[in-house]
């Protein structure tokens, strides 16, 4: 290639650089905000005392539920033998990895002496809950390093540069059923536990329950699949790098659905069993969630559009087999989520107890984010974006073709869906 037609190509980037640029761009700010977040500290947010956890916390909650698909369908292939659904695995173990450390990014952004983050790994405190979560998702990321070692293997640039390397990262692929296991026990412990860590809190009415833990794990459960399938769906669609085989999504999408139905019925109980008694706090925080600030977003966001709409479309096979209703369904199960952790995390924070003795009566906050938590949060997201879009191009993540050896005397391959072409 001569020079003037390399500069013609530079000059004339396609639609996955003008994409990843524009990342780029949106997390070079974001490194610039984290910068005076750690230069000034939380001052410069709109955290405070009142409200200490706010939007860097949502994405952290959120970002954990949609890497649940991970520890399931490993789960689900190495433990309970579905075979079938392992090359959706591999999509989910990245996906996993992604949304582990964007939740470690945000971590790291909001305890506000964030290079004291080894202090839990020292000293060590068993009595706390957010210990617990701490530990379980530092040693869950590094299952998750070690899942995704055969996938970074399997690439031809790696292999042809790398091939010693290459190959003892492969052979990591048969301890795969032991990792599973272990992932099952970390991920299920700390995906509870981050509901617990609410649960446990005397001290917010609202929050004080045995069910949160159910309530967290449920949506991860369905969030987290949905997630997997959603982004597997759209690279398809946008590259012809990525192979799918539509009818593992359609399988997982029906299963989906139905876990959006336990997880109403819960969810159900949780916000109404609330108005059976009167307990200072609890029913302001209640009322705030169905009919005040929050309402909204609980009614439309949680409820309607975020469970109910979704799981009769992933259920109803006349729906759910047209694929852009489909992908807008796991859509909405994704919006639903973060919705959910929205929720939940302010509204025992809004509402306030004095507890003094002659007025035992709620009292009211705000919180709005800040400039430099949106931009820090947004950039986040754009790594999450972006590392999931080198993903699909440079190690195949989305590649329904590739299955495990185990897979290699299966009476039948897999049917792949057409993609447009482009990229």
């Amino acid at each position: 290639m001569t020079l003037p037609q390399y500069l013609l190509r530079f000059r004339r980037p396609g639609p996955f650089w003008l994409w990843a640029g524009a990342l780029a761009l949106v997390i070079a700010a974001a490194a610039v905000g984290g910068v005076i977040v750690l230069w000034k500290g939380l001052v410069v947010t709109n955290l405070n005392d009142l409200v200490p956890w706010g939007l860097w916390i949502t994405i952290d909650l959120s970002s954990i539920a949609l890497s649940a698909g991970a520890f399931l369908l490993c789960a689900a292939v190495y433990l309970l033998g579905l075979k079938r659904f392992q090359p959706v695995a591999r999509t989910a173990t990245f996906v996993g990895l992604i949304g582990y450390s964007m939740a470690m990014l945000c971590l790291f952004m909001d305890i506000g002496q964030p290079f004291r983050f080894w202090h839990a790994l020292v000293y060590w405190n068993t009595h706390s809950v957010m210990w617990e979560v701490s530990m379980c998702i530092m040693c869950y990321f590094t299952v998750l390093l070690f899942e995704t070692m055969p996938i970074i293997a399997q690439a031809e640039w790696f292999k042809s540069r790398l091939p010693r390397l290459a190959g003892w990262m492969s052979r990591v692929h048969h301890y795969a059923p032991v990792l599973a296991l272990i992932g099952l026990g970390l991920s299920s412990l700390h995906q509870s536990s981050l509901g617990a860590l609410y649960g446990v809190l005397k001290a917010r009415p609202i929050w004080y329950k045995p069910d949160l833990s159910v309530l967290f794990i449920l949506s991860a459960a369905a969030a987290g699949p949905a997630m997997t399938v959603l982004a597997s769906m759209l690279a398809g669609r946008l590259t012809p790098k990525a192979k799918v085989d539509d009818s593992l999504l359609d399988r997982l999408a029906l299963v989906i659905g139905w876990i959006l139905v336990g997880y109403l019925y819960f969810r159900f109980w949780d916000a109404f069993s609330m108005t059976y008694t009167y307990w200072p706090g609890r029913n302001e925080g209640l009322s705030m969630l169905t009919s005040g600030e929050l309402s909204f977003n609980f009614w439309f966001g949680e409820i309607l559009f975020g469970a109910l709409v979704p799981a009769v479309l992933l259920i109803l096979p006349r729906f759910r087999r047209i694929p852009w209703v489909r992908m807008l369904a796991l859509a909405l199960v994704v919006g639903g989520v973060v919705a959910y952790r929205w929720d939940t995390n302010l509204v025992g924070q809004l509402v306030l107890l004095t507890y003094l003795p002659t007025e035992i009566v709620a009292r009211y906050t705000e919180y709005t984010p800040a400039l430099v938590e949106w931009v820090v949060g947004a950039g986040i997201v754009a790594y999450g974006l972006l590392a999931f879009s080198l993903g699909v191009r440079y190690l195949n993540i989305v590649d329904h073709r590739q299955l495990a050896e185990s897979e290699a005397h299966a009476p039948s391959a897999p049917r792949l869906a057409p993609t447009p072409a482009g990229d």
